[in-house]
């Protein structure tokens, strides 16, 4: 944690605005509308959608996109409602099902087990420093799974939300349908066919990002940042009050929501994608996800996220390059030349 709290001094002394979680208001949007976003045609922009799918052809593979202003003033996709092994991008949900839940607070300590340490050719500073398993806090597991995009911390946060009925409950919850979780990543680290049984497409995955309840400013000189609960995030069991005031909102507590935007804002895995060609400085909320290559083709290279534009605005964005046989730089090239092409676009 207190690594976090150092990055998170740095956030607030360099990007922007300060965030202070206790000093906000909120403006409820009007014109949310219906609760499921993931299944709302958008008008896209055509030039930039041609745009972008130029750009896709450099993966030589599968390529989906969809990104949407958070005030729903524009949108672009490809391939936007196809189906994308999210590797782990899945960490996401996981975290905000946990957050969701309220069972725990941030600082409660959760046994981790020996059994449930992720294999050695997964990616777990955790395990690696307690080959034993022991004892760590849920907000640490929260900052390791999303900043550090650790295996084993992911796991044991999917056990915490009730396993991946948990997680898909919590998913269905918000009536976004095109996203399933199925496994761990114990579990498909042994069966490569299991990834694509944790799928999502791209315009359900920016349903889900727009969840997350963003700081918007129209000035950054501003001192009191102005919180837009985005569209689209309402609980189904309630989507018949949608449009009425007594609809119940996903909404996390401030500290809550802090911990986790600001777990992907310091991610530290993909700086050659989203945020590669994005001007210094620029605020990129984001979380990676990637498979290992057989046969000389990568399953998936994803980043998914939120970016926040020179005037303060922010949209959400999911690419996902899959089945690929580019290598590596090609694959990560495409995602940050999409990325670029829209913050350029929505930036004029």
């Amino acid at each position: 944690m207190k690594y976090f709290a150092f990055l998170l001094m740095l956030f607030v002394a360099g990007c922007g605005p300060a965030m202070d979680a206790n000093n906000f208001r909120r403006v409820d949007n009007a014109n949310s509308a219906n609760s499921n976003l993931a299944a709302q045609p958008t008008n896209d922009d055509a030039e930039l959608a041609k745009q972008i799918e130029e750009i896709a052809k450099e993966a030589n593979g599968r390529v989906g996109v969809y990104a949407e202003m958070i005030d729903g003033e524009g949108s672009v996709s490809l391939n936007a409602d196809e189906r994308f092994a999210m590797q782990s991008v899945v960490k996401v949900p996981i975290a905000m099902a946990v957050l969701n839940q309220g069972k725990h607070k941030l600082a409660d300590k959760i046994t981790v087990s020996k059994d449930e340490l992720v294999p050695d050719r997964m990616h777990s500073p955790y395990r690696d420093k307690n080959p034993n398993g022991g004892e760590i806090t849920v907000g640490e597991l929260i900052e390791l799974a999303v900043s550090v995009s650790d295996g084993t911390a992911a796991d044991v946060l999917q056990r915490v939300a009730g396993g991946a009925a948990g997680v898909q409950s919590f998913i269905d919850s918000l009536n976004i349908d095109a996203m399933k979780v199925k496994y761990t990543h114990k579990e498909f680290s042994n069966n490569n066919e299991r990834q694509y049984e944790n799928w999502a497409s791209p315009r359900a995955t920016v349903a889900l990002l727009s969840c997350l309840v963003v700081p918007e400013s129209p000035s950054r000189d501003e001192k009191q940042l102005v919180y837009y609960p985005p569209p689209g995030c309402f609980f189904a069991s309630n989507a018949e009050a949608v449009g009425n005031s007594s609809a119940k909102r996903f909404e996390l507590s401030p500290e809550r929501q802090l911990l986790l935007r600001q777990s992907m804002v310091f991610t530290e895995t993909g700086k050659n994608r989203l945020k590669a060609l994005l001007p210094k400085g620029t605020v990129v909320a984001h979380k990676t996800g990637t498979s290992g290559t057989a046969n000389g083709v990568t399953t998936a290279t994803n980043d998914v996220g939120l970016i926040q534009l020179p005037n303060g605005k922010y949209f959400s964005i999911a690419v996902f390059v899959a089945d690929s046989p580019a290598d590596e730089k090609t694959r990560e090239a495409v995602i940050a030349k999409i990325a670029k092409a829209i913050f350029d676009k929505w930036s004029a």
